[in-house]
């Protein structure tokens, strides 16, 4: 009897061994892909985070602070953490003394929420000079068009009937 209890204790040890290796296994996965130096993934990179946020129910730690939405300070380091995981490393150096999720946020805005002006230019280039014989196939031109009016839709700049039946 007492080998079988040790061996069942040896199994539970085992067990919650295995366990606490996979928890610590997931810490280092990322659910989604960190900003870059670069900003291409910044407007991404932002909805995801937005969305994890809102999703673990802390997303007021990156928004003003108001009476109505209090925050804890287990929250705002929850928030904290999961910004410093999804940033590159180089960024993570820069914002090393910084402690408030929404004083991250806002730096990371400053500096990285110019996005707008790059792409919108470039968007109505590429509307404008959009030619359905340009494309091999009906599903890449219409691929295309669908990203370009995103991409303008995004820069608050909204298509007429008239442009889209123009490229129709």
């Amino acid at each position: 009897v007492l080998r079988y209890m040790s061996m069942g204790y040896h199994m539970t040890n085992t067990f919650c061994c295995t366990l606490r290796f996979r928890d610590m296994s997931n810490l280092n996965k990322l659910d989604f892909t960190v900003i870059g130096i670069s900003r291409r993934n910044y407007l991404k990179w932002v909805q995801d985070v937005k969305l994890h946020l809102t999703a673990k129910g802390i997303r007021v730690a990156i928004e003003a602070p108001t009476d109505d939405k209090p925050i804890d300070e287990a929250q705002k380091a929850t928030a904290m953490i999961f910004i410093r995981r999804h940033i590159h490393d180089a960024l993570q150096t820069e914002n090393l003394t910084v402690e408030d999720p929404r004083t991250i946020w806002l730096a990371l805005v400053d500096r990285f929420n110019h996005q707008k002006d790059i792409y919108l230019p470039e968007a109505r280039h590429n509307w404008q000079h959009l030619r359905f014989q340009d494309f091999k196939s009906v599903n890449e031109y219409n691929s295309e068009v669908c990203r370009i009016r995103s991409l303008l839709k995004f820069c608050k700049e909204d298509l007429i009937e008239e442009d889209l039946l123009e490229k129709t």
